[in-house]
């Protein structure tokens, strides 16, 4: 089976090590400065012109964007410096297979073993990548990780209580969706799209000072995309009237789409996702489950996160792709369970 179409080892170094331009403090000054710029402005000239309730709604879904998805985003940051630091890159030559295409399934399957959200699963697919991972592997974990874990799993049997079918789709579908990605970009993916950490390995004497370094630099970086993209998702939250998505619920194929797209711009953590899947009573199973598939591989987050990470000409290709992967596979799956 040939290989694919551009070898990885010959990817360029991605800019990791600290930027001489600014030291990581002064860049941190600028960011919470600009922030608290903006909140001021947003106080002084936006607030007044907004209704006072859709503001406090704003606020809510913003705070608790943010809130529930920076422990699983600390918890992904640390595993991924762990993963730098103290974990040799022949470990994973001795963990997967060396055939990219074969690691990709096996890549997807160790998903279902780590518990965390899709913020933790970001940078824990760059650690891999710097520890030589083949890319199309890490992506497949990125995917599968928050998706099919124990911890979804179980959120999903206690939301849909009797329905074990709504689980076993879940499963199913979002484990394929992340092979079938993996092995699209293992075969179509070019080198110069994709951004790949570069991360020396630590010498014996200082890895807890590498572990630090990295942990330091992706939390920052992530923190800040985060916050982007909890904004976003608050913004349409507030700006989309509810009566649009209600009103299309009975047309089939538009219902899945409606559910996919909203699982996009709503941004809800994967472990939370299934109860609020389980109250849209009036969308059939098959757009309930479109809506667990591609919410943890796709939303507002998660587009700014892999754009901080890997770059742009990585998001507007991969983003895509998972998602008309996502949508047609819960259709299939959907349609075979039902």
């Amino acid at each position: 089976m040939p290989g694919p179409p551009e070898p990885y080892a010959e990817l360029p170094p991605a800019d990791w090590a600290p930027p001489r331009r600014a030291s990581p403090g002064r860049r941190a000054a600028g960011t919470f400065a600009l922030l608290a710029l903006v909140l001021v402005a947003g106080r002084l000239w936006v607030a007044p012109r907004l209704q006072v309730g859709a503001l406090d709604a704003w606020a809510t879904i913003f705070i608790a964007i943010c809130v529930q998805a920076l422990p699983f985003l600390v918890f992904g940051v640390a595993l991924s410096a762990a993963i730098t630091a103290f974990v040799p890159a022949r470990v994973w030559t001795r963990v997967l297979p060396r055939r990219p295409a074969a690691a990709v399934p096996v890549a997807g399957a160790l998903g279902a073993v780590l518990p965390g959200c899709e913020c933790a699963s970001v940078p824990v697919a760059g650690g891999l990548m710097a520890r030589g991972v083949a890319p199309a592997a890490a992506l497949t974990f990125l995917l599968a990780a928050p998706a099919i874990n124990p911890i979804v799993l179980v959120a999903t049997a206690i939301a849909f209580p009797g329905q074990p079918a709504m689980v076993a789709g879940r499963f199913v579908a979002s484990l394929l969706v992340a092979v079938l990605a993996g092995w699209a970009w293992l075969w179509f993916g070019r080198g110069r799209w994709l951004r790949v950490p570069r991360r020396p390995e630590a010498a014996a004497g200082r890895r807890w000072e590498a572990f630090a370094e990295a942990m330091r630099h992706d939390l920052m970086h992530a923190g800040g995309f985060l916050v982007v993209g909890g904004a976003a998702a608050a913004t349409i939250n507030v700006v989309v009237p509810r009566e649009w998505v209600t009103g299309i619920a009975g047309v089939p194929v538009l219902s899945v789409l409606t559910l996919a797209v909203l699982a996009v711009l709503m941004s809800i953590c994967s472990e939370a996702d299934a109860f609020v899947a389980a109250s849209l009573t009036a969308f059939s199973p098959t757009a309930k489950l479109a809506f667990l598939v591609v919410g943890p591989m796709v939303d507002l987050k998660l587009i700014a996160l892999q754009t901080g990470f890997f770059g742009r000409s990585f998001a507007i290709r991969f983003i895509p792709l998972t998602f008309v992967l996502a949508v047609t596979v819960s259709i299939i799956v959907g349609e075979a369970l039902t």
